[in-house]
């Protein structure tokens, strides 16, 4: 039988233990939420307006379209101009402007570009279109890599041989690593991502709480889930101590899950990758294996990279590192909006920039 869970305090009572806790400490406190979705779950909460004021929270880099190297959009926005190819991606890629253009921009000049729903969706549309070259932006962290993974291993099993990646996932934590690494940060705590943290678990967190002593808790996406999990860092804060907590644990388990990760382990390799705002970061992305090799686009398509320049001033690399909140960009609600975006942070659905333009008068 298993154990029934006792009652939880509900969310007034979490923050008053809030406000206790951080008046306990007596210093102003910098948690980072690393998640995009948690960023979009605290503005619609308005969670900010609730929180003591030596508290304050930081949005990271929890976009997978937004740490999306600009060189990496420009090569995608080359990929289909060329007639032979048809581009694959999910929704958010479409308009994150390059130097000079974007796939939306490419769609309307009839290029082939089509948005998908998941990964598997690839295949249907490469034994549909037999002449041509479909290559699917593969975009994401680690939550939707295994995705990508299954739609490789069933492309080889039914020898579909005109599908191929461009391989574009990332490891949340080699990134946590380099972001601790900058001197220009300083943090007390992460909220970890949820999502990602259902396929890798905690242990991969392990170096930041042990080595860093920086306090961790994997939280969900309620606004009690958040709230909770602010709580259980200033707990440890508090006590002069650092874990990686698990809040979100009717999903989370320590050692992820095991099934995506030995499909990840099956067909792919780790490779040094460049993330928007954090640079080249070893080990931190993911690259079809040598049984696999044939799927990637950049061996089969025999291109090159486009020489790419960050675009009009944006700041979005310093947002996605915690050096700044968007009002701090001078483009920010002036020549940067939803409207006319510089950058994919005010393009994605989990964009701060974008949740900032939404939301910021709430909190």
């Amino acid at each position: 039988m298993s154990a029934i869970r006792p009652p939880q305090p509900d969310q007034e009572k979490l923050l008053s233990d809030i406000s206790i806790l951080a008046e306990k400490i007596g210093k102003p406190i910098r948690l980072m939420e690393v998640c995009g979705t948690h960023t979009v779950a605290i503005f619609r909460s308005g969670l900010r307006a609730r929180l003591p004021k030596s508290l304050t929270l930081i949005s990271g880099p929890g976009c997978p379209v937004c740490v999306t190297a600009q060189g990496d959009i420009d090569l995608a926005i080359a990929l289909a101009d060329r007639p032979d190819v048809i581009v694959a991606t999910y929704g958010d890629m479409m308009r994150v402007p390059g130097n000079k253009s974007s796939l939306d921009r490419e769609a309307a000049k009839g290029r082939s570009v089509k948005v998908v729903y998941s990964a598997a969706d690839c295949i249907d549309i490469a034994l549909a279109n037999p002449d041509n070259k479909v290559v699917f932006l593969s975009v994401g962290f680690e939550t939707t890599a295994p995705a990508t993974a299954a739609m490789l291993k069933r492309a080889k099993s039914e020898k579909v041989d005109n599908l191929f990646i461009l391989a574009l996932n990332k490891l949340v934590p080699p990134a946590l690593r380099a972001l601790t690494a900058s001197p220009r940060l300083t943090l007390d705590g992460f909220i970890m991502p949820g999502h990602v943290s259902t396929i890798i678990g905690s242990a991969p967190y392990r170096f930041i709480a042990d080595e860093l002593h920086i306090a961790c808790a994997i939280t969900g996406f309620s606004p009690r889930d958040i709230i909770a999990g602010i709580w259980m860092l200033l707990t440890q804060i508090a006590e002069d101590r650092a874990d990686v907590a698990i809040q979100y644990d009717g999903v989370v388990r320590p050692e992820g899950n095991p099934t995506a990760l030995a499909m990840l382990a099956e067909v792919f390799d780790t490779a040094e990758a460049e993330w928007r705002g954090l640079g080249v970061i070893p080990a931190s992305g993911l690259i079809p294996n040598a049984e696999y090799r044939d799927f990637e686009a950049s061996l089969a398509l025999e291109f090159g990279r486009p020489k790419s320049e960050p675009i009009g001033g944006c700041l979005c690399g310093d947002v996605l590192a915690g050096f700044i909140a968007p009002p701090d960009c001078p483009h920010f609600r002036r020549a940067c909006t939803p409207e006319t975006p510089l950058g994919p942070c005010m393009v994605s659905s989990e964009g701060t920039c974008g949740a900032y333009f939404r939301h910021y008068s709430e909190g």
